[in-house]
Protein backbone atom coordinates (compact mmCIF):
# COMPACT_ATOMS: atom_id res chain seq x y z
CA UNK A 1 0.00 0.00 0.00
CA UNK A 2 1.46 3.33 -1.05
CA UNK A 3 1.73 6.43 1.11
CA UNK A 4 -1.41 8.39 1.90
CA UNK A 5 -1.26 11.79 0.24
CA UNK A 6 -3.25 14.55 1.93
CA UNK A 7 -5.67 16.20 -0.46
CA UNK A 8 -6.03 19.98 -0.42
CA UNK A 9 -9.06 21.18 1.51
CA UNK A 10 -11.87 22.93 -0.31
CA UNK A 11 -12.97 24.53 2.96
CA UNK A 12 -9.77 25.93 4.41
CA UNK A 13 -6.40 27.45 3.58
CA UNK A 14 -3.05 27.61 5.31
CA UNK A 15 -3.13 31.10 6.76
CA UNK A 16 -0.26 33.56 6.96
CA UNK A 17 1.51 33.72 10.31
CA UNK A 18 2.03 36.85 12.39
CA UNK A 19 5.73 36.81 11.49
CA UNK A 20 4.93 36.61 7.78
CA UNK A 21 2.60 39.59 8.03
CA UNK A 22 4.96 41.68 10.17
CA UNK A 23 7.55 42.48 7.51
CA UNK A 24 7.63 41.70 3.82
CA UNK A 25 10.64 41.16 1.59
CA UNK A 26 9.76 44.41 -0.18
CA UNK A 27 9.87 46.39 3.08
CA UNK A 28 13.22 44.79 3.93
CA UNK A 29 14.39 46.09 0.54
CA UNK A 30 13.34 49.61 1.49
CA UNK A 31 9.87 49.81 -0.08
CA UNK A 32 7.56 51.71 2.32
CA UNK A 33 4.45 49.83 3.44
CA UNK A 34 2.07 52.41 1.93
CA UNK A 35 3.79 52.14 -1.46
CA UNK A 36 3.71 48.35 -1.28
CA UNK A 37 -0.05 48.52 -0.60
CA UNK A 38 -0.54 50.83 -3.60
CA UNK A 39 1.40 48.57 -5.96
CA UNK A 40 -0.40 45.47 -4.76
CA UNK A 41 -3.78 47.23 -5.10
CA UNK A 42 -3.00 48.48 -8.62
CA UNK A 43 -1.69 45.10 -9.74
CA UNK A 44 -4.68 43.23 -8.35
CA UNK A 45 -7.04 45.63 -10.12
CA UNK A 46 -5.16 44.93 -13.33
CA UNK A 47 -5.56 41.19 -12.80
CA UNK A 48 -9.28 41.56 -12.14
CA UNK A 49 -9.75 43.70 -15.25
CA UNK A 50 -7.68 41.33 -17.40
CA UNK A 51 -9.68 38.36 -16.20
CA UNK A 52 -12.95 40.09 -17.05
CA UNK A 53 -11.73 41.07 -20.51
CA UNK A 54 -10.59 37.50 -21.12
CA UNK A 55 -13.98 36.21 -19.89
CA UNK A 56 -12.41 34.06 -17.19
CA UNK A 57 -14.52 32.82 -14.25
CA UNK A 58 -14.35 34.98 -11.13
CA UNK A 59 -13.25 32.00 -9.04
CA UNK A 60 -10.20 31.55 -11.28
CA UNK A 61 -9.36 35.26 -11.14
CA UNK A 62 -9.67 35.22 -7.35
CA UNK A 63 -7.40 32.19 -7.08
CA UNK A 64 -4.72 33.91 -9.17
CA UNK A 65 -4.96 37.08 -7.09
CA UNK A 66 -4.50 35.13 -3.87
CA UNK A 67 -1.58 33.16 -5.32
CA UNK A 68 0.10 36.46 -6.21
CA UNK A 69 -0.50 37.87 -2.72
CA UNK A 70 1.07 34.77 -1.16
CA UNK A 71 4.09 35.21 -3.42
CA UNK A 72 4.77 38.69 -2.03
CA UNK A 73 3.93 37.98 1.62
CA UNK A 74 6.49 37.55 4.37
CA UNK A 75 10.21 38.14 4.66
CA UNK A 76 10.81 34.89 2.75
CA UNK A 77 8.61 36.02 -0.14
CA UNK A 78 9.72 37.85 -3.25
CA UNK A 79 10.36 41.59 -3.20
CA UNK A 80 8.71 44.02 -5.58
CA UNK A 81 12.24 45.02 -6.54
CA UNK A 82 13.04 41.49 -7.79
CA UNK A 83 10.68 41.56 -10.77
CA UNK A 84 8.03 43.68 -12.45
CA UNK A 85 4.72 43.40 -10.62
CA UNK A 86 2.84 43.25 -13.91
CA UNK A 87 4.92 40.30 -15.12
CA UNK A 88 4.30 38.31 -11.95
CA UNK A 89 0.58 39.14 -12.16
CA UNK A 90 0.49 37.87 -15.73
CA UNK A 91 2.30 34.70 -14.69
CA UNK A 92 -0.08 34.06 -11.80
CA UNK A 93 -3.16 34.34 -14.02
CA UNK A 94 -1.54 32.21 -16.74
CA UNK A 95 -0.44 29.55 -14.25
CA UNK A 96 -3.80 29.19 -12.51
CA UNK A 97 -5.73 29.20 -15.78
CA UNK A 98 -3.38 26.64 -17.33
CA UNK A 99 -4.39 23.88 -14.91
CA UNK A 100 -8.10 24.69 -15.15
CA UNK A 101 -10.82 24.16 -17.74
CA UNK A 102 -10.38 27.80 -18.81
CA UNK A 103 -6.77 27.95 -19.96
CA UNK A 104 -5.71 31.03 -21.88
CA UNK A 105 -2.98 31.30 -24.52
CA UNK A 106 -0.03 33.63 -23.84
CA UNK A 107 -0.73 36.05 -26.70
CA UNK A 108 -4.24 37.21 -25.73
CA UNK A 109 -3.24 37.30 -22.06
CA UNK A 110 -0.14 39.41 -22.70
CA UNK A 111 -2.00 41.66 -25.13
CA UNK A 112 -4.68 42.42 -22.56
CA UNK A 113 -2.10 43.19 -19.87
CA UNK A 114 -0.16 45.43 -22.26
CA UNK A 115 -3.37 47.26 -23.09
CA UNK A 116 -4.25 47.75 -19.42
CA UNK A 117 -0.74 48.93 -18.63
CA UNK A 118 -0.98 51.56 -21.36
CA UNK A 119 -4.54 52.56 -20.41
CA UNK A 120 -4.35 52.42 -16.63
CA UNK A 121 -7.13 54.98 -16.26
CA UNK A 122 -9.55 52.28 -17.49
CA UNK A 123 -8.88 50.09 -14.46
CA UNK A 124 -11.96 49.66 -12.25
CA UNK A 125 -11.96 51.12 -8.76
CA UNK A 126 -13.15 47.86 -7.25
CA UNK A 127 -14.62 44.92 -9.17
CA UNK A 128 -16.39 46.53 -12.13
CA UNK A 129 -15.58 45.49 -15.68
CA UNK A 130 -13.83 48.11 -17.85
CA UNK A 131 -15.82 49.07 -20.93
CA UNK A 132 -13.05 49.02 -23.52
CA UNK A 133 -12.26 47.19 -26.75
CA UNK A 134 -8.96 45.43 -26.08
CA UNK A 135 -9.05 43.84 -29.54
CA UNK A 136 -8.17 47.22 -31.02
CA UNK A 137 -4.81 47.06 -29.26
CA UNK A 138 -1.86 45.40 -31.00
CA UNK A 139 1.25 43.93 -29.36
CA UNK A 140 4.21 43.84 -31.74
CA UNK A 141 5.98 40.55 -32.34
CA UNK A 142 9.15 41.68 -30.56
CA UNK A 143 7.20 43.02 -27.57
CA UNK A 144 5.18 39.81 -27.43
CA UNK A 145 8.23 37.55 -27.34
CA UNK A 146 9.92 39.71 -24.69
CA UNK A 147 6.77 39.75 -22.54
CA UNK A 148 6.30 35.99 -22.95
CA UNK A 149 9.87 35.29 -21.83
CA UNK A 150 9.41 37.52 -18.78
CA UNK A 151 6.13 35.77 -17.95
CA UNK A 152 7.68 32.30 -18.16
CA UNK A 153 10.54 33.42 -15.92
CA UNK A 154 8.08 34.87 -13.41
CA UNK A 155 6.02 31.66 -13.56
CA UNK A 156 9.07 29.62 -12.57
CA UNK A 157 9.72 31.98 -9.66
CA UNK A 158 6.09 31.68 -8.54
CA UNK A 159 6.18 27.90 -8.56
CA UNK A 160 9.47 27.84 -6.65
CA UNK A 161 8.25 30.33 -4.04
CA UNK A 162 4.96 28.49 -3.49
CA UNK A 163 6.43 25.00 -3.56
CA UNK A 164 4.27 24.23 -6.62
CA UNK A 165 1.16 24.60 -4.43
CA UNK A 166 -1.38 26.87 -6.09
CA UNK A 167 -4.46 25.45 -4.37
CA UNK A 168 -6.83 28.04 -2.91
CA UNK A 169 -10.09 27.39 -1.06
CA UNK A 170 -12.58 30.15 -1.93
CA UNK A 171 -15.69 31.40 -0.10
CA UNK A 172 -18.09 31.68 -3.05
CA UNK A 173 -19.67 28.22 -2.86
CA UNK A 174 -19.90 28.47 0.93
CA UNK A 175 -21.61 31.83 0.57
CA UNK A 176 -24.30 30.29 -1.64
CA UNK A 177 -24.78 27.38 0.77
CA UNK A 178 -25.05 29.70 3.76
CA UNK A 179 -27.59 31.90 1.99
CA UNK A 180 -29.67 28.81 1.30
CA UNK A 181 -29.35 27.56 4.88
CA UNK A 182 -30.50 30.97 6.17
CA UNK A 183 -33.36 31.00 3.66
CA UNK A 184 -32.32 34.48 2.51
CA UNK A 185 -33.23 34.07 -1.14
CA UNK A 186 -36.93 33.58 -0.32
CA UNK A 187 -37.17 37.00 1.34
CA UNK A 188 -37.75 40.37 -0.36
CA UNK A 189 -34.36 41.73 -1.44
CA UNK A 190 -32.92 38.24 -1.02
CA UNK A 191 -31.26 38.35 -4.43
CA UNK A 192 -29.80 41.74 -3.54
CA UNK A 193 -28.18 40.22 -0.46
CA UNK A 194 -26.52 37.59 -2.65
CA UNK A 195 -25.19 40.19 -5.09
CA UNK A 196 -23.94 42.44 -2.29
CA UNK A 197 -22.28 39.53 -0.51
CA UNK A 198 -20.38 38.53 -3.66
CA UNK A 199 -19.43 42.17 -4.20
CA UNK A 200 -17.85 42.27 -0.74
CA UNK A 201 -16.01 39.00 -1.33
CA UNK A 202 -14.59 40.30 -4.62
CA UNK A 203 -13.64 43.63 -3.07
CA UNK A 204 -11.89 41.90 -0.18
CA UNK A 205 -9.42 40.40 -2.65
CA UNK A 206 -7.97 43.91 -2.97
CA UNK A 207 -7.74 44.60 0.75
CA UNK A 208 -4.40 45.89 2.08
CA UNK A 209 -5.18 43.82 5.18
CA UNK A 210 -4.71 40.63 3.12
CA UNK A 211 -8.02 39.22 4.35
CA UNK A 212 -7.82 36.09 2.20
CA UNK A 213 -4.49 35.23 3.81
CA UNK A 214 -5.62 35.84 7.39
CA UNK A 215 -9.17 34.44 7.47
CA UNK A 216 -10.77 31.21 6.36
CA UNK A 217 -13.37 31.10 3.56
CA UNK A 218 -16.19 30.30 6.01
CA UNK A 219 -15.55 33.49 7.98
CA UNK A 220 -15.27 35.62 4.85
CA UNK A 221 -18.57 34.25 3.51
CA UNK A 222 -20.31 34.74 6.85
CA UNK A 223 -19.17 38.35 7.23
CA UNK A 224 -20.12 39.15 3.62
CA UNK A 225 -23.65 37.83 4.20
CA UNK A 226 -24.00 39.67 7.50
CA UNK A 227 -22.99 43.01 5.97
CA UNK A 228 -24.99 42.47 2.78
CA UNK A 229 -28.14 41.66 4.75
CA UNK A 230 -27.69 44.77 6.87
CA UNK A 231 -27.23 46.93 3.78
CA UNK A 232 -30.28 45.37 2.10
CA UNK A 233 -32.45 45.54 5.25
CA UNK A 234 -33.03 41.81 5.23
CA UNK A 235 -33.58 40.15 8.61
CA UNK A 236 -31.40 37.24 9.62
CA UNK A 237 -31.97 34.92 12.60
CA UNK A 238 -31.91 36.81 15.91
CA UNK A 239 -29.57 34.35 17.60
CA UNK A 240 -25.81 34.15 16.97
CA UNK A 241 -26.21 32.26 13.70
CA UNK A 242 -22.65 33.02 12.56
CA UNK A 243 -21.27 30.61 15.16
CA UNK A 244 -22.90 27.75 13.22
CA UNK A 245 -20.56 28.70 10.36
CA UNK A 246 -17.41 28.63 12.53
CA UNK A 247 -17.15 32.40 12.98
CA UNK A 248 -17.08 34.11 16.38
CA UNK A 249 -18.42 37.59 17.10
CA UNK A 250 -14.99 39.24 17.29
CA UNK A 251 -13.88 37.90 13.91
CA UNK A 252 -17.21 38.80 12.36
CA UNK A 253 -16.95 42.39 13.60
CA UNK A 254 -13.38 42.74 12.35
CA UNK A 255 -14.23 41.49 8.87
CA UNK A 256 -17.32 43.70 8.55
CA UNK A 257 -15.24 46.77 9.41
CA UNK A 258 -12.53 45.62 6.98
CA UNK A 259 -15.08 45.21 4.18
CA UNK A 260 -16.51 48.68 4.87
CA UNK A 261 -13.07 50.28 4.86
CA UNK A 262 -12.32 49.21 1.30
CA UNK A 263 -14.25 52.03 -0.35
CA UNK A 264 -12.38 54.66 1.66
CA UNK A 265 -9.08 52.99 0.87
CA UNK A 266 -9.87 52.88 -2.86
CA UNK A 267 -10.87 56.54 -2.92
CA UNK A 268 -7.70 57.51 -1.04
CA UNK A 269 -5.60 55.58 -3.54
CA UNK A 270 -7.36 57.29 -6.44
CA UNK A 271 -6.62 60.71 -4.94
CA UNK A 272 -3.01 59.86 -4.09
CA UNK A 273 -2.20 58.70 -7.62
CA UNK A 274 -4.43 61.08 -9.54
CA UNK A 275 -1.52 62.82 -11.29
CA UNK A 276 1.02 60.01 -11.68
CA UNK A 277 1.08 56.30 -12.34
CA UNK A 278 1.41 53.65 -9.67
CA UNK A 279 4.79 51.96 -10.31
CA UNK A 280 4.23 48.41 -11.55
CA UNK A 281 7.71 47.81 -12.97
CA UNK A 282 11.04 47.73 -11.17
CA UNK A 283 12.23 50.79 -13.08
CA UNK A 284 9.11 52.74 -12.14
CA UNK A 285 9.41 51.62 -8.52
CA UNK A 286 13.06 52.67 -8.30
CA UNK A 287 12.09 56.03 -9.78
CA UNK A 288 9.34 56.50 -7.17
CA UNK A 289 11.74 55.58 -4.34
CA UNK A 290 14.25 58.11 -5.67
CA UNK A 291 11.53 60.77 -5.91
CA UNK A 292 10.54 60.18 -2.30
CA UNK A 293 14.15 60.31 -1.16
CA UNK A 294 14.66 63.65 -2.89
CA UNK A 295 11.49 65.00 -1.29
CA UNK A 296 12.69 63.90 2.16
CA UNK A 297 16.03 65.62 1.51
CA UNK A 298 14.20 68.82 0.63
CA UNK A 299 14.97 68.87 -3.10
Amino acid sequence: MGPIIAQPSHLGNSLATVDQLATSASQLDGVPADLEDSIRFQTQKMMQAAGVLLRLPQALIAQAMIVLTRYWTGSEGYSLLEGDAKDVATAALYLVAKVSADSVAPRPLLTVFAFLETHRHYLPALDEAPNVDQEAYHLSEADYHNARNRMFKAEAQLLKALGFDTHVALPYALCINYLQALDVRSQPNGDLVARRAFHHLNTALLSPQLLYLTHQPASLATAAIYLAARESEVKLPSDEWWEVFDTDREELGFLVVAFLSMREFALAEKETWARRKVPITVDELEGELERRKLMEDGH
